[in-house]
């Protein structure tokens, strides 16, 4: 399986909420255009964690991210920017210890480009709005894609949906 590159969407000048912000506040800025916002502007916005992943194309610990075995049902949205990524409907349990999920929300919410990093050959996905670095996506998911989207927690924040459960959105 061959995953393209995939060009951001939406319009320039959109104008959304973050979550991200270290005092647990929100902050509303532009970040349809990515060079909006410098380096250091992304420091002052993010956790260390976040900035490190989002910003450095860190990786997270297996096992240590808030997500990988979450179950409320819900929206899970870029830490840096607040797209919508990835739906609860589509995660399942990969055992690899990040959150895993077999497809996006929406063509045009991230992008995908190869990364050979580490010796290895892998693929790269980044969100389209915001070009925070999310993790990476596998050819090793369920049927019918076979698409697993390998994301860190950190560069995730999740968007519950009202009256979900634990335990209920995660396959076993």
């Amino acid at each position: 399986m061959v995953y393209e590159p995939v060009a951001p969407s939406g319009p320039p000048g959109t104008v959304v909420r973050s979550l991200g912000l270290p005092d647990g506040g929100i902050e509303e800025k532009n970040v349809s255009d990515k060079s909006n916002l410098s380096e250091d502007r992304w420091q002052e916005i993010l956790t260390p964690e976040q900035f490190d992943v989002l910003r450095r194309k860190g990786t997270e610990r297996a096992f240590s991210g808030a997500y990988w075995d979450e179950g409320d049902h819900g929206t899970y949205r870029c830490a840096g920017c607040n797209e919508a990524l990835f739906s609860s409907e589509s995660k399942f349990d990969s055992g690899t210890g990040w959150p895993s999920f077999s497809e996006v929300v929406e063509g045009g919410r991230v992008r995908t480009e190869e990364d050979h990093t580490l010796g290895m050959r892998r693929v790269e996905v980044s969100c389209a709005n915001c070009d925070g670095h999310l993790g990476h996506i596998f050819p090793d998911g369920p049927a019918p894609g076979g698409a697993r989207y390998c994301i860190n927690s950190v560069a995730l924040v999740l968007d519950s949906d009202e009256g979900s459960s634990e335990g209920s959105g995660v396959e076993e």
